[in-house]
């Protein structure tokens, strides 16, 4: 049995990379924004919508490689209930980030498993962060120095580089804010016997 990451962030396979795990990278090929428009249209909360995606990436790919097991995750970032996505180029992350400026956010990780199409485990975990405020000039020093890095990810900042200096606090698991609960997953993985005991 072959464990597989159904995502193409590079992040989250270099912490399952860094934990020792062997694993092959499939990424799913689902149109995330179309897949979770029935969820926004319903009115679902941004919680929902990162376990959706992590549950319909981890489906899609483990139909693909029976008796495999595929691990699925997402992230979605939260303020006061509003999801935002990726920002699609640096405009949309400009003006994501002077949106977050002095806010405190949340961020919601979600991971599946799944196996022959069927879910066998899924967790999620939220962190709460809190931005310093800033100016329009400061985030565009800041875009400037990350460059399209900015648009990886759902806060157009990465807390391991220098985002870490957009903030002022932040609460709840490290790995969940880099965008995969790694603990629960490892746990999970141990009792699956792909991970030594």
């Amino acid at each position: 049995m072959l464990l597989i990451l159904a995502s193409s962030s590079p992040t989250r396979a270099r912490l399952l990379s860094e934990a020792g795990l062997m694993f092959d990278v499939r990424p799913a090929e689902l149109d995330e924004r179309a897949a979770e428009e029935p969820l926004r249209q319903a009115g679902a909360p941004p919680e929902d919508l990162a376990m959706a995606l992590a549950l319909a990436k981890a489906q899609m790919v483990s139909e693909r490689f029976p008796g495999d097991l595929v691990i699925g995750a997402d992230q979605t970032l939260d303020l006061d209930g509003e999801a935002f996505s990726k920002p699609h180029d640096m405009e949309a992350a400009r003006r994501q980030l002077l949106r977050l400026s002095g806010r405190t956010h949340h961020l919601h990780a979600a991971a599946a498993c799944a196996r022959n199409g069927e879910i066998v485990w899924s967790h999620s975990e939220t962190a709460e962060l809190t931005m310093r405020p800033f100016g329009p000039v400061f985030v565009g020093r800041y875009l400037a120095a990350v460059g399209e890095r900015a648009l990886g990810s759902v806060g157009a900042y990465q807390i391991e580089g220098r985002g870490i200096q957009l903030f002022s606090r932040i609460d709840g698991d490290f790995f969940a804010v880099l965008g995969l609960p790694l603990l629960p997953l490892l746990e999970f993985l141990r009792h699956e016997g792909l991970v030594e005991t």
